[in-house]
C-alpha cells in the first residue's frame, strides 16, 4: 500500500509543469533548511533581513497579476511540500519559508507571529505564525484569528 502511495506521489510530481517542479523542489528543501535553522539559531538571525513594525504601521501592498501568480504557485508549493516532508513542517517553518521564496521573486509581504491564552489546555500559551502578500494569507491562515498579533515583520517594502 505505501508504495502505491509512493508511486502516486511522483505521478503527481512528474505531471506538474516546469515551474510547479522547481517551486515544490524549493519549497521542500527550505523547509528542511528553516526547521535545522529553527531548531539551531537565535530566531533574530532567522528573521535579520525582515524590517519589524508595529501591527498599526503596516500597509497592505496591493499585488500585480504577476506577483499574484507568483504568490498563488508559492503557497501551492508550500503546502504541498509541508504535508510530505519527514520533518514537522507547521506554521513557523512555512511561514518563513513563504517569505523567502516570496522574496526572492519579488513579492513584498508580513509575517505575523501571535499568541492566545487557553486555560482549558495543559500548556496554556499557543504560539502561531502565518505570511500574508497583498491581502492573501499564504501559510498559517486557519485560525489565525484567533491570536493576538505581538510582532509583525515585512519584506519588499520601499
Amino acid at each position: 500500500m505505501r508504495d502505491l502511495c509512493l508511486i502516486n506521489l511522483i505521478r503527481k510530481f512528474i505531471s506538474l509543469n516546469r515551474i510547479h517542479k522547481i517551486a515544490f523542489i524549493e519549497a521542500y528543501v527550505l523547509l528542511g533548511v528553516i526547521r535545522f535553522a529553527i531548531l539551531t539559531l537565535p530566531f533574530r538571525w532567522l528573521t535579520h533581513s525582515l524590517v519589524q513594525s508595529a501591527e498599526s504601521d503596516v500597509v497592505i501592498k496591493l499585488l500585480n497579476l504577476q506577483q499574484q501568480s507568483m504568490l498563488s504557485i508559492v503557497a501551492c508549493s508550500i503546502r504541498q511540500a509541508a504535508a510530505h516532508t519527514p520533518w514537522q513542517s507547521v506554521c513557523l517553518p512555512q511561514a518563513l519559508t513563504a517569505y523567502r521564496m516570496l522574496q526572492r521573486r519579488g513579492v513584498p509581504g508580513q509575517l505575523y507571529l501571535g499568541l492566545r491564552k487557553d486555560a482549558e489546555r495543559a500548556d496554556p500559551l499557543e504560539a502561531h505564525a502565518w505570511a500574508q502578500a497583498g491581502d492573501t494569507i499564504i501559510t498559517g491562515g486557519k485560525g489565525h484569528e484567533n491570536f493576538t498579533i505581538i510582532s509583525v515583520f515585512t519584506w519588499g517594502g520601499s
